[in-house]
Protein backbone atom coordinates (compact mmCIF):
# COMPACT_ATOMS: atom_id res chain seq x y z
CA UNK A 1 0.00 0.00 0.00
CA UNK A 2 1.38 3.13 -1.22
CA UNK A 3 1.01 6.01 2.02
CA UNK A 4 1.97 10.33 1.58
CA UNK A 5 2.56 11.41 4.96
CA UNK A 6 2.85 15.15 5.58
CA UNK A 7 5.75 15.41 8.55
CA UNK A 8 5.00 18.62 10.72
CA UNK A 9 8.32 19.27 12.39
CA UNK A 10 7.35 23.02 13.29
CA UNK A 11 9.28 26.18 12.66
CA UNK A 12 11.99 26.37 15.56
CA UNK A 13 14.77 23.93 14.28
CA UNK A 14 15.82 22.37 11.04
CA UNK A 15 15.68 19.01 10.10
CA UNK A 16 18.22 17.56 11.09
CA UNK A 17 18.88 20.46 13.56
CA UNK A 18 21.98 21.68 14.07
CA UNK A 19 22.95 19.96 17.57
CA UNK A 20 20.68 19.60 20.29
CA UNK A 21 16.76 19.50 18.86
CA UNK A 22 14.87 16.32 20.67
CA UNK A 23 12.06 16.42 18.67
CA UNK A 24 13.69 17.32 15.44
CA UNK A 25 16.04 14.86 15.92
CA UNK A 26 13.56 11.90 16.41
CA UNK A 27 11.91 13.12 13.06
CA UNK A 28 15.66 13.28 11.29
CA UNK A 29 15.56 9.48 12.42
CA UNK A 30 12.38 8.37 11.63
CA UNK A 31 11.86 9.77 8.16
CA UNK A 32 14.51 7.71 6.15
CA UNK A 33 13.06 4.72 7.59
CA UNK A 34 9.62 5.47 7.05
CA UNK A 35 10.70 5.98 3.18
CA UNK A 36 12.96 2.47 3.36
CA UNK A 37 9.35 1.48 4.13
CA UNK A 38 7.87 2.63 0.77
CA UNK A 39 6.17 5.79 2.63
CA UNK A 40 6.32 8.88 0.84
CA UNK A 41 7.25 12.66 3.07
CA UNK A 42 6.21 15.69 3.01
CA UNK A 43 8.18 17.51 5.74
CA UNK A 44 6.91 20.90 6.73
CA UNK A 45 9.71 22.09 8.43
CA UNK A 46 11.85 25.70 7.95
CA UNK A 47 13.32 26.13 4.57
CA UNK A 48 17.00 25.26 5.56
CA UNK A 49 16.34 21.69 6.63
CA UNK A 50 18.45 19.27 5.11
CA UNK A 51 16.51 16.04 5.49
CA UNK A 52 16.06 13.96 2.15
CA UNK A 53 12.51 13.85 1.49
CA UNK A 54 10.16 14.28 -1.00
CA UNK A 55 8.74 17.33 -1.13
CA UNK A 56 9.43 20.28 1.25
CA UNK A 57 7.19 22.68 2.96
CA UNK A 58 7.99 25.99 4.49
CA UNK A 59 6.83 29.25 6.29
CA UNK A 60 10.21 30.35 7.58
CA UNK A 61 13.30 30.24 5.84
CA UNK A 62 15.45 29.75 9.18
CA UNK A 63 15.31 28.27 12.33
CA UNK A 64 12.92 30.34 14.95
CA UNK A 65 14.26 28.96 18.09
CA UNK A 66 16.04 32.17 18.84
CA UNK A 67 12.27 33.65 19.16
CA UNK A 68 11.71 31.80 22.38
CA UNK A 69 13.19 33.96 24.72
CA UNK A 70 11.30 36.81 24.16
CA UNK A 71 7.90 37.88 25.85
CA UNK A 72 5.17 35.76 24.46
CA UNK A 73 3.21 38.97 22.95
CA UNK A 74 6.10 38.75 20.49
CA UNK A 75 6.55 34.73 19.62
CA UNK A 76 2.98 33.65 20.32
CA UNK A 77 2.13 33.86 16.48
CA UNK A 78 5.53 31.90 14.90
CA UNK A 79 3.49 28.30 16.14
CA UNK A 80 0.26 29.80 14.36
CA UNK A 81 1.82 31.13 11.09
CA UNK A 82 3.54 27.86 10.50
CA UNK A 83 0.21 25.79 11.02
CA UNK A 84 -1.61 27.86 8.97
CA UNK A 85 0.32 27.38 6.38
CA UNK A 86 0.29 23.81 6.61
CA UNK A 87 -3.28 23.99 6.77
CA UNK A 88 -3.14 25.31 3.38
CA UNK A 89 -1.15 23.06 1.72
CA UNK A 90 -3.60 20.31 3.43
CA UNK A 91 -6.47 22.35 1.83
CA UNK A 92 -4.68 23.00 -2.02
CA UNK A 93 -4.14 18.81 -2.38
CA UNK A 94 -6.20 16.12 -1.77
CA UNK A 95 -3.05 13.54 -2.03
CA UNK A 96 -2.03 13.41 2.17
CA UNK A 97 -3.08 10.33 3.59
CA UNK A 98 -2.30 10.94 7.30
CA UNK A 99 -0.48 14.00 8.92
CA UNK A 100 1.81 12.72 11.46
CA UNK A 101 2.28 15.81 13.91
CA UNK A 102 4.88 16.99 16.24
CA UNK A 103 4.03 20.66 17.66
CA UNK A 104 3.11 20.92 20.78
CA UNK A 105 -0.34 21.93 21.80
CA UNK A 106 -0.86 24.31 18.74
CA UNK A 107 -0.71 21.39 15.89
CA UNK A 108 -3.38 19.43 17.83
CA UNK A 109 -5.61 22.12 18.28
CA UNK A 110 -5.80 23.48 14.85
CA UNK A 111 -5.63 19.69 13.25
CA UNK A 112 -8.67 18.98 15.41
CA UNK A 113 -10.18 22.45 14.40
CA UNK A 114 -9.83 21.55 10.89
CA UNK A 115 -12.98 19.43 11.30
CA UNK A 116 -14.01 16.24 9.19
CA UNK A 117 -12.82 18.30 5.99
CA UNK A 118 -9.03 17.55 7.13
CA UNK A 119 -7.30 14.17 6.72
CA UNK A 120 -6.59 11.31 9.35
CA UNK A 121 -4.00 12.50 11.65
CA UNK A 122 -1.71 11.32 14.51
CA UNK A 123 -0.06 13.98 16.78
CA UNK A 124 2.95 12.66 18.52
CA UNK A 125 3.06 13.86 22.14
CA UNK A 126 6.40 14.55 23.11
CA UNK A 127 6.37 16.22 26.36
CA UNK A 128 4.94 16.46 30.19
CA UNK A 129 1.43 15.98 29.40
CA UNK A 130 0.12 18.59 32.58
CA UNK A 131 1.59 21.28 30.38
CA UNK A 132 -1.90 22.17 28.67
CA UNK A 133 -4.72 21.20 30.91
CA UNK A 134 -7.49 23.14 28.86
CA UNK A 135 -6.52 21.43 25.68
CA UNK A 136 -5.93 17.94 26.55
CA UNK A 137 -9.11 17.86 29.40
CA UNK A 138 -11.34 19.20 26.75
CA UNK A 139 -10.03 17.14 23.57
CA UNK A 140 -12.58 15.85 21.10
CA UNK A 141 -10.84 14.95 17.77
CA UNK A 142 -13.52 12.73 16.94
CA UNK A 143 -12.73 9.46 14.54
CA UNK A 144 -10.08 11.78 12.49
CA UNK A 145 -7.58 12.78 15.21
CA UNK A 146 -5.63 10.31 17.38
CA UNK A 147 -2.36 10.69 19.94
CA UNK A 148 0.44 8.48 20.69
CA UNK A 149 2.81 8.81 23.85
CA UNK A 150 6.61 8.23 23.20
CA UNK A 151 6.45 5.85 26.49
CA UNK A 152 3.51 4.06 28.55
CA UNK A 153 3.90 6.02 31.59
CA UNK A 154 3.61 9.30 29.83
CA UNK A 155 0.26 8.40 28.66
CA UNK A 156 -0.75 6.88 32.04
CA UNK A 157 -0.40 10.17 33.68
CA UNK A 158 -2.70 11.69 30.28
CA UNK A 159 -5.83 13.35 31.15
CA UNK A 160 -8.93 10.94 30.24
CA UNK A 161 -9.57 13.10 26.97
CA UNK A 162 -6.30 12.55 25.88
CA UNK A 163 -6.25 8.71 26.21
CA UNK A 164 -9.32 8.41 24.90
CA UNK A 165 -7.53 9.19 21.66
CA UNK A 166 -4.78 7.47 21.84
CA UNK A 167 -3.54 5.06 19.86
CA UNK A 168 -0.44 3.71 22.09
CA UNK A 169 2.93 4.62 22.42
CA UNK A 170 6.24 4.46 20.50
CA UNK A 171 9.56 4.24 22.09
CA UNK A 172 12.36 6.57 20.86
CA UNK A 173 14.77 5.31 18.77
CA UNK A 174 18.77 6.26 17.75
CA UNK A 175 20.41 5.43 14.90
CA UNK A 176 23.37 4.32 17.02
CA UNK A 177 21.79 1.40 17.99
CA UNK A 178 21.74 -0.44 14.53
CA UNK A 179 24.64 -2.93 14.70
CA UNK A 180 25.33 -2.00 18.54
CA UNK A 181 25.85 -5.32 19.49
CA UNK A 182 28.78 -5.75 17.05
CA UNK A 183 30.78 -2.26 18.33
CA UNK A 184 34.52 -2.80 19.97
CA UNK A 185 34.16 -1.45 23.91
CA UNK A 186 35.14 1.33 24.36
CA UNK A 187 38.08 2.59 27.11
CA UNK A 188 36.25 3.53 29.76
CA UNK A 189 37.28 6.76 31.47
CA UNK A 190 36.11 8.21 34.96
CA UNK A 191 34.22 10.78 34.06
CA UNK A 192 30.30 10.90 33.58
CA UNK A 193 27.97 12.93 31.25
CA UNK A 194 24.73 14.73 32.26
CA UNK A 195 23.34 15.23 28.51
CA UNK A 196 20.19 17.35 27.81
CA UNK A 197 19.09 20.95 28.21
CA UNK A 198 19.84 22.66 31.06
CA UNK A 199 17.17 22.78 32.89
CA UNK A 200 15.36 22.40 37.09
CA UNK A 201 13.48 18.80 35.27
CA UNK A 202 16.72 17.72 34.41
CA UNK A 203 18.25 18.31 37.48
CA UNK A 204 21.59 19.07 36.77
CA UNK A 205 21.88 21.26 39.57
CA UNK A 206 21.48 18.05 41.63
CA UNK A 207 24.26 15.89 39.61
CA UNK A 208 26.56 19.13 40.21
CA UNK A 209 25.99 19.04 43.82
CA UNK A 210 26.64 15.43 43.89
CA UNK A 211 29.53 15.61 41.73
CA UNK A 212 31.28 17.93 44.21
CA UNK A 213 30.07 15.40 47.40
CA UNK A 214 31.07 12.15 46.68
CA UNK A 215 34.31 13.27 44.45
CA UNK A 216 33.39 12.24 40.69
CA UNK A 217 34.35 14.27 37.78
CA UNK A 218 30.86 15.41 35.87
CA UNK A 219 30.51 17.10 32.30
CA UNK A 220 27.00 18.65 31.70
CA UNK A 221 26.79 18.99 27.87
CA UNK A 222 23.57 20.51 27.06
CA UNK A 223 22.44 24.22 25.61
CA UNK A 224 20.84 26.76 28.14
CA UNK A 225 18.18 27.93 26.96
CA UNK A 226 18.95 29.32 23.13
CA UNK A 227 22.91 29.44 24.00
CA UNK A 228 24.96 26.39 22.96
CA UNK A 229 28.31 26.94 23.78
CA UNK A 230 29.59 29.00 27.41
CA UNK A 231 30.70 31.56 25.38
CA UNK A 232 27.71 32.28 23.64
CA UNK A 233 26.17 32.74 26.88
CA UNK A 234 28.52 34.98 28.42
CA UNK A 235 28.72 37.54 25.84
CA UNK A 236 24.64 37.79 26.18
CA UNK A 237 25.05 39.96 29.09
CA UNK A 238 22.19 40.46 31.89
CA UNK A 239 19.34 40.63 29.19
CA UNK A 240 19.56 36.58 28.78
CA UNK A 241 18.26 36.33 31.94
CA UNK A 242 14.65 36.59 31.10
CA UNK A 243 15.38 33.08 29.90
CA UNK A 244 13.86 30.97 32.90
CA UNK A 245 16.86 28.18 31.85
CA UNK A 246 19.37 31.15 31.84
CA UNK A 247 18.34 32.14 35.08
CA UNK A 248 18.71 28.75 36.63
CA UNK A 249 21.97 27.68 35.27
CA UNK A 250 23.26 30.95 36.81
CA UNK A 251 21.30 30.64 40.21
CA UNK A 252 21.58 26.67 40.53
CA UNK A 253 23.93 24.96 38.54
CA UNK A 254 26.85 27.50 38.24
CA UNK A 255 28.04 27.71 41.58
CA UNK A 256 29.01 24.23 41.66
CA UNK A 257 31.27 24.74 38.09
CA UNK A 258 34.91 24.37 38.68
CA UNK A 259 36.13 23.96 34.82
CA UNK A 260 37.58 20.53 36.36
CA UNK A 261 35.75 18.24 38.23
CA UNK A 262 32.51 19.60 37.31
CA UNK A 263 32.53 21.39 34.00
CA UNK A 264 29.30 22.68 31.20
CA UNK A 265 30.71 22.16 27.66
CA UNK A 266 27.39 23.27 25.62
CA UNK A 267 26.09 21.18 23.32
CA UNK A 268 28.21 18.58 21.61
CA UNK A 269 26.56 16.54 18.63
CA UNK A 270 28.18 13.94 15.92
CA UNK A 271 31.57 12.36 16.73
CA UNK A 272 31.93 14.48 19.95
CA UNK A 273 28.53 13.53 21.56
CA UNK A 274 29.28 9.62 21.27
CA UNK A 275 33.03 9.94 22.12
CA UNK A 276 32.06 11.85 25.23
CA UNK A 277 29.25 9.22 26.42
CA UNK A 278 30.84 6.12 25.15
CA UNK A 279 34.08 6.63 27.23
CA UNK A 280 32.06 7.61 30.29
CA UNK A 281 31.65 5.61 33.29
CA UNK A 282 28.32 6.53 33.56
CA UNK A 283 25.17 8.95 31.98
CA UNK A 284 23.59 10.61 34.70
CA UNK A 285 19.79 11.61 34.96
CA UNK A 286 19.01 13.05 38.08
CA UNK A 287 15.43 13.44 37.03
CA UNK A 288 13.44 16.20 39.19
CA UNK A 289 10.18 15.51 36.60
CA UNK A 290 8.70 12.38 35.10
CA UNK A 291 10.78 12.26 31.90
CA UNK A 292 8.51 11.22 28.79
CA UNK A 293 10.87 9.62 26.07
CA UNK A 294 14.75 10.02 26.93
CA UNK A 295 16.49 10.23 23.74
CA UNK A 296 19.75 10.77 25.79
CA UNK A 297 19.07 7.34 27.80
CA UNK A 298 18.88 5.20 24.46
CA UNK A 299 21.75 7.08 22.77
CA UNK A 300 23.87 5.96 26.01
CA UNK A 301 22.67 2.36 26.00
CA UNK A 302 23.87 2.19 22.24
CA UNK A 303 27.15 3.50 22.91
CA UNK A 304 27.71 1.13 25.87
CA UNK A 305 27.29 3.17 28.79
CA UNK A 306 25.14 2.34 31.87
CA UNK A 307 22.48 4.64 33.03
CA UNK A 308 22.01 6.25 36.99
CA UNK A 309 19.08 7.85 37.24
CA UNK A 310 15.70 8.41 39.40
CA UNK A 311 13.86 5.98 38.30
CA UNK A 312 10.88 8.46 37.25
CA UNK A 313 9.10 8.63 33.95
CA UNK A 314 10.01 6.39 31.34
CA UNK A 315 13.16 5.29 33.25
CA UNK A 316 12.21 2.08 34.25
CA UNK A 317 10.66 1.41 30.81
CA UNK A 318 14.18 1.91 29.02
CA UNK A 319 16.38 0.56 31.68
CA UNK A 320 16.53 -2.70 33.78
CA UNK A 321 18.24 -2.31 36.84
CA UNK A 322 21.19 -4.27 37.75
CA UNK A 323 21.84 -4.99 33.60
CA UNK A 324 21.78 -1.83 31.94
CA UNK A 325 21.93 0.61 34.66
CA UNK A 326 21.36 1.27 38.02
CA UNK A 327 18.27 3.65 39.61
CA UNK A 328 16.76 4.75 42.42
CA UNK A 329 14.02 7.08 43.79
CA UNK A 330 16.08 8.08 46.22
CA UNK A 331 17.92 11.43 45.30
CA UNK A 332 20.79 11.35 47.83
CA UNK A 333 21.23 7.42 46.34
CA UNK A 334 22.28 8.18 43.21
CA UNK A 335 26.20 9.36 43.83
CA UNK A 336 26.69 6.03 45.11
CA UNK A 337 24.80 4.02 42.44
CA UNK A 338 27.63 6.64 39.68
CA UNK A 339 30.21 4.73 41.80
CA UNK A 340 28.54 1.47 41.24
CA UNK A 341 28.13 1.77 37.32
CA UNK A 342 31.53 0.22 36.86
CA UNK A 343 30.13 -3.06 37.45
CA UNK A 344 27.72 -3.20 35.08
CA UNK A 345 28.86 -4.83 31.45
CA UNK A 346 28.84 -2.37 28.63
CA UNK A 347 27.92 -4.80 25.70
CA UNK A 348 24.63 -5.68 27.87
CA UNK A 349 23.66 -2.30 27.55
CA UNK A 350 24.29 -2.03 23.49
CA UNK A 351 22.73 -5.83 23.64
CA UNK A 352 19.63 -3.88 24.28
CA UNK A 353 19.46 -1.08 22.60
CA UNK A 354 20.20 -2.95 19.47
CA UNK A 355 17.18 -5.18 19.97
CA UNK A 356 14.57 -2.42 20.96
CA UNK A 357 15.68 1.15 20.20
CA UNK A 358 16.93 0.97 16.58
CA UNK A 359 15.30 3.59 14.07
CA UNK A 360 13.63 0.30 11.71
CA UNK A 361 12.21 -0.42 14.90
CA UNK A 362 10.38 2.65 15.38
CA UNK A 363 9.50 2.60 12.04
CA UNK A 364 7.55 -0.36 12.04
CA UNK A 365 5.27 0.55 15.42
CA UNK A 366 4.90 4.19 13.45
CA UNK A 367 4.15 2.22 10.27
CA UNK A 368 1.55 0.17 12.34
CA UNK A 369 0.19 3.52 13.78
CA UNK A 370 -0.51 5.46 10.68
CA UNK A 371 -2.69 2.32 9.31
CA UNK A 372 -4.66 1.91 12.64
CA UNK A 373 -5.02 6.19 12.52
CA UNK A 374 -6.66 5.61 9.05
CA UNK A 375 -9.05 2.67 9.48
CA UNK A 376 -10.17 4.36 12.65
CA UNK A 377 -11.50 7.42 10.77
CA UNK A 378 -14.49 6.92 8.20
CA UNK A 379 -13.57 8.93 5.63
CA UNK A 380 -10.16 7.69 4.41
CA UNK A 381 -9.10 6.02 1.66
CA UNK A 382 -8.16 2.43 3.06
CA UNK A 383 -7.92 0.80 -1.06
CA UNK A 384 -4.88 -0.04 -1.85
CA UNK A 385 -3.18 2.45 -4.19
Amino acid sequence: MSLTVLMNAGPWLSVPPPGYGGIENVIATLVPELRRLGVRVVLASVGESTLPVDELVSVFPDGQFGALQRPYNQVCGVAQAHLAGVVRELRARDDIDLVHDHVEAVGLATLTAMGPDGPPALHTLHWDLAKHPALYGNLDGGDRVRVNGVSASQLARAPGALRDHSVGHVHLSTPLAVGAERRSRPEKGEHVVVLGRINPGKGQDLGARLARQVGFPLVLAGPVGPYHRPEDLAAAGAEARQNPDVRFFHDEVAPYLDGELVRWVGTVAGRERDDLLAGARAALFPLRWEEPGGTAVVEALALGTPVVATARGCLPELVEHGRTGLLTTDEEELGELVLAAGLLDPDECRREAAARFTPAVMAERYLALYERVRHLTPTADLQPA
